[in-house]
């Protein structure tokens, strides 16, 4: 049985606006409204923004360092497809420095969308991508923690990469591990602070909510053997989950008393933090802004 433990709201800010146009604003916002953690995605582009305006993860991160003060931000999550562990770990550490030691990474293996092959090169198999991921992390882990890495990999070197003076937060910022199945989840147990899931993709068109919290607490229940494995205490790993996937989709922001019952709900499957995405008008995340700000300012008192 998972633990319960206190529960933490953060938000993610898709990086769709003009700084000047409102993303500043939003950023600015999400610590004046109390959350947790302001994450972005790290894409190029992404399903229905792809031929509209989309800016940059870090440069936009950096930005959102130097307008606030205290909010944790982060990626929600960088994937193999379009970097690369030596310049990830050099940019991460220059965040965390900008931001004082306020930087999350949440990182996960990638699909097979638009960023899979903008590069050039044909998408990888879903082996390939896991098999990536393993080297991936296990690599930026070092460039991390490590002054100066050498490694020849299947996929991935580095040679003599010097990572001086290391993150602020020590031993160094830390990772939520976007995973779901086994090869990802041990990579969570083994290298994450947290743990990230979105709930189960194949239950999202017809699926009930009844059906999506049996499927995450498999998850959780997954998660916690593969930490066992490794004789590592399941109750380290930070459990989080990004809401707008599941069969209820963004119709939890319809309401304070909406929200407060689907929070309850994986809070009792052992989240310790939940993710809502700031409203866009005429999108998948469209939502009130007055009861968006109503549930951030009210829902945990009420959980």
């Amino acid at each position: 049985m998972s633990t319960v433990r206190p529960l933490v709201l953060s938000t993610v800010v898709l990086p769709h606006q003009r700084w000047n146009d409102g993303a500043q604003a939003s950023w600015v916002g999400a610590e004046q409204l109390g959350f947790h953690t302001a994450y972005t995605y790290d894409h190029l582009s992404w399903r229905t923004f792809r031929d509209g305006p989309w800016f940059g993860a870090v440069p936009t991160l950096t930005a959102a360092a130097l307008a606030t003060e205290r909010i944790s931000l982060g990626t929600l999550v960088t994937n193999p497809n379009f970097r690369h562990p030596v310049t990830l770990a050099k940019d991460l550490i220059t965040l965390d420095d900008l931001s004082g030691g306020r930087i999350r990474l949440g990182i996960g293996a990638g699909t097979s969308g638009f960023d899979a092959a903008v590069l050039g090169q044909a998408p990888w198999s879903p082996r390939e991508r896991a098999d990536r991921f393993a080297e991936f992390v296990a690599l930026l882990d070092r460039l991390l923690t490590e002054p100066d890495v050498t490694y020849e990999g299947t996929f991935y070197s580095a040679y003599e990469a010097r990572n001086v003076p290391g993150c602020v937060q020590t031993p160094r910022l830390p990772f939520a591990v976007a995973a779901t199945g086994p090869r990802g989840l041990a990579l969570a147990a083994r290298y994450g602070e947290a743990w990230v899931t979105t709930g189960d993709d194949t239950l999202f068109a017809d699926g009930t909510p009844a059906d999506s919290d049996a499927a995450i607490a498999g998850q959780v229940d997954r998660l916690e053997a593969a930490c066992t494995a490794i004789d590592r205490d399941p109750g380290t790993v930070r459990r989080i989950l990004l809401t707008g996937f599941t069969p209820e989709k963004n119709e939890v922001l319809e309401s304070v008393d909406r929200f407060v019952d689907f929070a309850g709900r994986h809070r009792a499957l052992g989240f310790d933090e939940i993710v809502i995405h700031w409203p866009i008008p005429d999108s998948d995340f469209a939502s009130e802004q007055v009861v968006f700000e109503s549930i951030a300012t009210e829902s945990l008192a009420q959980l």
